[in-house]
């Protein structure tokens, strides 16, 4: 991927359609980086990356320096595995790049810069996203991501696009990887991943900001090397991918939602200790969340038997699927001990998303969930998402505050709480 065109069309902004969306998703990334920063571990690391960041912006009682505050954003705001993806790019594009907005918004960069700079990256990681598909035994946080940060940390800073161009050229010949055995292991050192990103796009666009430079063809190059992949099949500038983003209404990977879907559809028409449960569902959500008897919460998010005993105990996916109360509770347990996991292999066929669950002799199909590009969550749903994860920390005048400085360009005083 050669980014120069891409930045060319994105660089002053969207309008419209995506402009709105652009907008709704730096809303929903602020819901999440709020409701992940009151979790004690990210708090710490809020506190710990103090030490070597300060700065003037105040997360979770440190006060740090911007990349640094926009690392510890982007590791918040996956905590609840609730933030935004895009298909296409099978993973979260804005994860380290609405961050980077959000704080120089905070900080009292105008509206429409920092809308911009966020979509410029958002465009350049989800077509980065698109082009790197990542081995078994990888994570995708952390990677590509690293290459929308810089475009979006260099807008920010000013740059122009040969500036911009720069700064994602020098990410392309370091782009990293990351893999996904402490998800396995039960570890959350996983969440760091796109702090790492943040970090690394933001030190590339101040290096492009030098003068500093590296080939236009590191990405292709890295691709090669590390993936063993030639030919490229991207997105062209001129179609905003950002519309394509889902926001979530569950907390936990996308792949889960659909089987969590059928879980609550079904839950009214079955025993609360059913004899059989059998899950069958695409072979990539089987290969990604496949993981069993979860003891943590990082594993429980990545859990398709667990979304589908949650959801069928506690009527939703949130938040509260994962705390230690529901994964310590023997109900829940045995429940998930009694998933069968199968494939539906005319779905994966089909290269299509969705999840049939029979759950002793009654079944249901979910072909599509909220988020999906034929349902899109509504602006209501999408607002009503940010106050439930916001209002904890601001409160309900600090929310309609949020709201009316991220979708209506009013004064961002106390957006990060």
């Amino acid at each position: 991927m050669t980014p120069d065109a891409v930045i060319a069309w994105a660089s002053p902004g969207p309008s419209g359609e995506a402009g709105r969306k652009a907008r709704l998703i730096l809303l929903d990334s602020l819901g999440c980086a709020l409701a992940g920063l009151r979790h004690p571990r990210v708090a710490a690391f809020s506190r710990a990356m103090e030490a070597m960041f300060p700065g003037d912006v105040t997360l979770a009682g440190a006060r740090l320096a911007p990349g640094a505050a926009a690392a510890v954003l982007a590791t918040a705001t996956c905590w609840d595995e609730a933030n935004e993806g895009l298909a296409r790019a099978h993973g979260r594009p804005a994860l380290p790049v609405a961050p980077m907005a959000l704080v120089a918004r905070a900080r009292g960069a105008d509206a429409g810069d920092a809308v911009a700079a966020f979509a410029l990256g958002y465009e350049v990681a989800a077509r980065a996203g698109e082009a790197w598909r990542i081995r078994p035994g990888m994570h995708v946080d952390g990677s590509w991501h690293s290459l929308g940060a810089a475009a979006c940390a260099a807008r920010l800073m000013g740059l122009d696009d040969e500036g911009i161009a720069r700064a994602v050229r020098l990410v392309s010949c370091q782009v990293p990887f990351a893999i996904y055995a402490p998800i396995a292991a039960g570890m959350d050192g996983r969440n760091s991943y796109p702090a790492h990103a943040a970090l690394l796009g933001a030190m590339a666009a101040a290096a492009a900001a030098a003068g500093m430079d590296a080939p236009e063809h590191g990405f292709l190059e890295a691709r090669r090397i590390a993936l063993g992949l030639e030919a490229e099949n991207v997105a062209p500038p001129g179609t905003w991918l950002l519309v394509e983003a889902y926001l979530k209404p569950y907390a936990g990977v996308r792949h889960a939602h659909y089987a969590a879907a059928a879980a609550i559809a079904l839950r009214g028409r079955v025993p609360r200790d059913p004899a059989e449960i059998v899950l069958s569902t695409y072979a990539e959500a089987l290969r990604y969340a496949g993981n069993r008897a979860p003891r943590a919460a990082i594993s429980a998010q990545f859990s398709l038997s667990w979304a589908v005993a949650a959801a069928l105990v506690q009527g939703d996916l949130g938040p509260a699927a994962y705390t230690d109360d529901a994964l310590s509770d023997p109900h829940l347990r045995a429940l998930e001990a009694r998933i069968e996991l199968t494939e539906d292999a005319a779905l994966t066929a089909a290269g299509r998303r969705g999840a049939t669950l029979t759950v002793d002799g009654e079944s249901v199909t979910i072909t599509g969930v909220t988020g999906d590009p034929d349902r899109p969550m509504s602006e209501a749903e999408a607002i009503a998402k940010f106050a439930r994860f916001a209002c904890p920390t601001l409160g309900e005048s600090g929310v309609a505050r949020a709201i009316a400085a991220l979708l209506h360009d009013a004064p961002a005083e106390g957006l990060l709480g």
